[in-house]
């Protein structure tokens, strides 16, 4: 009887799944405001396809058709995480919960999919672009969008910042003309993953500031030079210029110490850190209270995902973004770091 009126209740917010029992069913409203809150992860368990038609902003994609659908949850999944997942209709997402429940994760099911969501006029993320928004200490929002690689697009209070724009790399590409001109452009250093001279011309206006390592100021003619260590405030905008190098024997002409940028940048009290190519050096002991960091992973150029979990442990961000991974399978990174509270999200960063 008490399962029985639990699945007749059609109250407001969250209720129990019918037949299910172990995980929770949400409608629009309700499900919109889980997924702001603090410990929640979004999940889309439809196809690449589907995804890249219109998702909810920050959603992590595992196909739910996928035969290793449960692996990859258990890789990037915490349980220490509410999952807030949703499909199309509703019905592929109630099953995901109910495998990821039958696991000891707490899920909560969208009702109705997003297609509900739509008809309920909230917004969907319409490209193939990953979007993470933040909060600043003002109650600003700063926008990251995973493009690809290193190549980091940012949005915050109306200014565009890209962080070493490069338009093609083997077969992939992304199309700069579609976006707005950058106000700040940064650039780590001059290998090809990073530095492309046309697209930083393209993305420039006369009013772009251009922030470089000292050899990719020199091969573009232009911009300001910062080496490691150096410190700049640029229109509010704390600027630190940190070490990015490799270290392991056989490596170091890759990336030699004193050569390549990594920077902080401290945006309205939000401080993101964005490594480079680089190991775990030594160096990055001092760096302290980011909310944010991007770090690097693809041996034999950078790190290894076992320097990768060391240097999140000493770093200890709040948000970490493996980037850069290329072939590098970084699914484990998540598990490894789950009890060190850091979230760790897997972007399409390849």
């Amino acid at each position: 009887m008490k399962k029985l009126i639990t699945c007749l209740l059609t109250a407001l917010g969250l209720t129990t799944a019918c037949g299910q029992g172990n995980f929770e069913n949400a409608d629009v409203e309700a499900f919109a405001k889980l997924i702001t809150e603090k410990g929640v992860v979004t999940l889309d368990v439809r196809s690449a396809e589907e995804y890249a038609e219109g998702h909810i902003a920050g959603a992590l994609l595992i196909d739910q058709n996928q035969d290793d659908f449960m692996e990859k949850a258990k890789a990037m999944l915490q349980k220490e995480k509410t999952i807030a997942v949703y499909c199309r209709s509703g019905r592929r997402s109630a099953n995901a919960a109910g495998l990821l429940a039958a696991e000891g994760y707490k899920c909560v099911n969208l009702k109705g999919g997003i297609r509900a969501w739509k008809e309920a006029g909230k917004a969907v993320i319409t490209d193939a672009y990953e979007v993470d928004a933040f909060q600043t200490k003002s109650g600003k929002t700063v926008r990251f969008h995973a493009l690809m690689h290193s190549c980091i697009r940012i949005e915050f209070d109306g200014k565009e910042i890209e962080i070493d724009p490069v338009a093609k790399l083997g077969n992939r590409t992304i199309d700069y003309g579609t976006m707005p001109k950058a106000d700040y452009i940064f650039v780590t250093h001059e290998h090809g993953d990073h530095y492309d001279a046309s697209t930083i011309r393209l993305l420039s206006t006369e009013k772009t500031q251009l922030i470089m390592n000292k050899r990719c100021a020199e091969m573009f003619g232009a911009g300001k030079a910062m080496s490691n260590g150096q410190t700049e405030v640029i229109d509010g905008i704390k600027v630190e210029a940190v070490p990015a190098y490799n270290t392991s024997e056989g490596r170091t002409q890759f990336h030699p110490k004193g050569r390549d940028n990594g920077y902080i940048l401290t945006i309205d009290g939000l401080r993101v850190y964005i490594a480079g190519d680089t190991e775990d050096i030594p160096e990055m002991s001092a760096i302290k209270d980011i909310d944010v960091a991007f770090l690097p992973c693809n041996q034999p150029y950078t790190m290894t995902t076992e320097q990768l979990v060391k240097a999140a442990k000493t770093i200890k961000p709040k948000v970490l973004f493996p980037y850069h991974y290329g072939q590098t399978d970084v699914t484990t990174i998540p598990s490894q770091l789950a009890s060190e509270g850091i979230d760790v999200r897997i972007r399409h960063y390849e």
